[in-house]
């Protein structure tokens, strides 16, 4: 699931490690262009390391000697920021930022801009802006590290490209049918009964059916069922031996 170009500039990046942490979280979510300006080192074994398997993303990475190099060919871009900025400087949240750059990257290449660690990005080249990026973060504590700031926007942007986590498909037994779940609660009342499980409710006529509404939400399969009968016969075939060793009760 990829777009056009959505490339992460790292303007003045001081350390290398962040730099690897950075490719790492753009490959995560399938971003690959990455742009760096006048980083302070790189290449660098400890970007290599911290990118843990984004080597190709540092291999393709792009050095220039300004911003203006790393964006002269974007239509949109976007700065990152914690700090308060002017008033006339649009700002929108991360989430719906996402969703515009997707947008703005099917009609040509983006670019979201990062600062250096500790100032972040200057007023000059926040300007060449068209909005900032904001995450919702404490109020009383808003900075975020590098790497930490791009993991959450590549992850707004392939979120917004529609990217979900789909359920496993149940596998080939079929889900128990109402006969085999009512056999397994009349056993498991059993059970209870035989154990001296009672129901300690106001009522004292509640247990057996939160137990079905328990046992209905987790849908067991037919092995699943008869797993549970099969602990259940257990228990009484347990009960049995242990009250053939006790000796009669005196008269």
């Amino acid at each position: 699931m990829r777009v056009a170009d959505i490339r992460f500039v790292l303007v003045g990046t001081q350390h290398p490690g962040n730099i690897g942490a950075v490719a790492r979280a753009m490959k995560n979510m399938a971003l690959e262009r990455l742009v760096l300006v006048r980083p302070r080192e790189f290449p660098h074994p400890e970007a290599l390391s911290r990118a843990s398997g984004a080597d190709d993303v540092l291999a393709s990475a792009r050095v220039v000697g300004s911003l203006a190099e790393a964006i002269g060919d974007c239509g949109y871009v976007v700065a990152t920021t914690a700090r308060e900025r002017e008033h006339n400087h649009r700002v929108i949240d991360v989430r719906d930022g996402a969703v515009r750059i997707n947008a703005e990257a099917a009609r040509g290449p983006v670019a979201v801009l990062f600062g250096a660690e500790r100032a972040g990005l200057s007023n000059e080249e926040i300007d060449a802006a068209h909005a900032l990026l904001r995450i919702p973060a404490n109020p009383a504590y808003t900075s975020l590290n590098i790497a930490m700031a791009a993991q959450l926007i590549a992850y707004e942007i392939y979120r917004a490209q529609g990217a979900r986590i789909e359920a496993p498909p149940r596998g080939a037994v079929p889900l128990a049918t109402p006969a085999e779940m009512e056999r397994l609660y009349e056993h498991l009342g059993q059970v209870l009964g035989e154990i001296g499980f009672r129901d300690r409710t106001t009522s004292g006529t509640n247990l057996m059916q939160r137990l079905r509404r328990l046992f209905q939400r987790a849908e067991p399969d037919q092995n699943e069922a008869n797993i549970l009968r099969g602990i259940l016969a257990s228990v009484q075939g347990k009960r049995r031996v242990a009250g053939s060793k006790c000796p009669p009760r005196a008269p």
